[in-house]
């Protein structure tokens, strides 16, 4: 199956993770090789992740994660942050359903 075009909504997202990265790691005045051996990949890695060019999920989750920006990253798509997410799961959530006597265990106690 041939790879498709990256759709323009896709390429600009990549393009500002990319460039948020790059401002943490210069916020946190280190070069990109630093960044590169913390997180374990080459530094044409980091240069293709700030420049929201292609790379794996796996990279751009290690860059995150050497630059001490993981769980925020992790975080921002946590359904359970949003209030849609929460009313979403409300109405998801399954009803108690009690137990029968019958499938109760000798005494009669649910525990």
């Amino acid at each position: 199956m041939a790879a498709t075009p990256t759709p323009r909504p896709v390429a600009k997202a990549l393009r500002r993770l990319g460039g948020d990265l790059r401002r943490w790691r210069e916020l946190q005045g280190l070069t990109a090789q630093q960044v590169a051996e913390r997180a374990g990949v080459s530094r044409p890695v980091v240069s293709r992740v700030e420049h929201g060019e292609g790379t794996t999920l796996e990279n751009v989750l290690r860059v995150a994660r050497a630059l001490g920006v993981l769980d925020l990253l992790a975080g921002a798509v946590d359904p359970m942050a949003t209030d849609v997410g929460r009313l979403r799961a409300d109405e998801r959530r399954p009803q108690r359903v009690r137990r029968r006597r019958s499938e109760l265990p000798r005494g009669g106690d649910p525990r």
